[in-house]
């Protein structure tokens, strides 16, 4: 059994959602636990036909078995959980979902401030939920925690004790990171990033899992890059180029319209090594080669698409061992038996 991190190898909206329903689906892990900033990450999820849009609960949801964990490092927004337990009530997710009782809440004024300030909300280009006043009232030492709130008593936990209680009994833990490798606030194109680091230690930190007990980091690439909100993007197109190529997207949180790149190696390069990856999960790839399209065998992928996967792994020097050619679970080629 292991204990798996999955993280955003760009800025964000790298497909993600797909990815971690997938291999939840798949591998069926005991625990699903939630990690990174808070309810300013959307991750996107279609299954069995239906999309739904996440903004706290994991996305790994679907696996009807797994315990839905929140870790401590997370920042809470109770109106947005209360409403995806009932968004998500078809899978019984009221009985299995759980937040550390340490989580620092997001409270109205948060909100508010975040977009009253030209800063944040105008320059920086913030979502405007709250999580950067959040954070700094967390670092201040005056944020509400969730044990502070009678409303979230029944969905509470120690959620360090649960995971690696779990690990320890040999059971499977998938740990969901959030945003991107871009937007860390140490590592990414600061000012123009999130209010936490996002990158797989910090990940780890946030559930209280410590670094010897993770098995594989595996980062989401993009097969080409988009941006929400400013901050530098050396690969981006205009977008009448990108309309020409198909392809217009939108944030899953904000309904922002991204902005569009060529796929960035040498972001991709430093996003595997700080990370620590161990495996790359590549989506969109039937966006970028239409003939591709819902290909769940990689020989029966095209030269030029080959070509591209080659290109990345001979430059990171990491695997790819998941190729997402489709919205739906079944449009993926998993190559991660080829490991062993």
């Amino acid at each position: 059994m292991t204990c798996n991190i999955l993280v955003g190898g760009a800025w964000g909206d790298e497909g993600k959602g797909k990815c971690i329903t997938y291999l939840c689906d798949n591998d069926k892990p005991s625990i699903i636990a939630r990690a990174g900033v808070g309810p300013n990450a959307g991750h996107s999820v279609e299954f069995n036909g239906e999309k739904y849009g996440l903004r706290l609960t994991p996305s790994g949801f679907v696996n009807r078995d797994a315990k839905l964990l929140i870790g401590a490092g997370v920042l809470v927004d109770p109106e947005v959980f209360f409403h995806e337990l009932d968004y998500l009530d078809k899978y019984d997710i009221k009985s299995r979902s759980f937040m550390d009782y340490r989580c620092a809440i997001i409270e109205p004024e948060h909100k508010e401030r975040d977009q009253a300030s030209e800063h944040l909300f105008k320059k920086i280009g913030s979502t405007g939920t709250g999580c950067g006043p959040a954070n700094a009232d967390r670092v201040l030492r005056t944020a509400k925690m969730a044990q502070d709130l009678p409303e979230l008593e029944n969905y509470t936990a120690d959620v360090p004790l649960a995971v690696n209680e779990a690990i320890d009994n040999g059971e499977e833990v998938f740990i969901e990171g959030s945003q991107g490798f871009g937007l860390s606030l140490y590592y990414g194109t600061y000012p123009f990033v999130t209010s936490k680091d996002t990158t797989a230690s910090t990940f780890a930190a946030d559930v209280g899992v410590g670094p010897t007990k993770i098995d594989d980091v595996i980062i989401v690439f993009k097969s080409y890059i988009t941006r929400v909100g400013e901050g530098p993007f050396p690969s981006e197109m205009p977008q009448d180029q990108a309309e020409e190529l198909g392809i217009e997207e939108y944030g899953t949180v904000t309904g922002r319209r991204r902005r569009v790149g060529l796929f960035d190696m040498d972001l991709a390069k430093e996003a595997c090594m700080i990370n620590g990856a161990t495996q790359i999960a590549l989506t969109c790839v039937d966006r970028l080669f239409p003939d591709c399209e819902r290909t769940q065998d990689y020989s029966a992928l095209s030269g030029e698409t080959k070509s591209f996967i080659d290109e990345i792994e001979k430059e990171t020097g990491v695997p790819v061992t998941i190729i997402s050619t489709g919205p739906d679970l079944k449009d993926t080629i998993d190559l991660r038996k080829e490991l062993l």
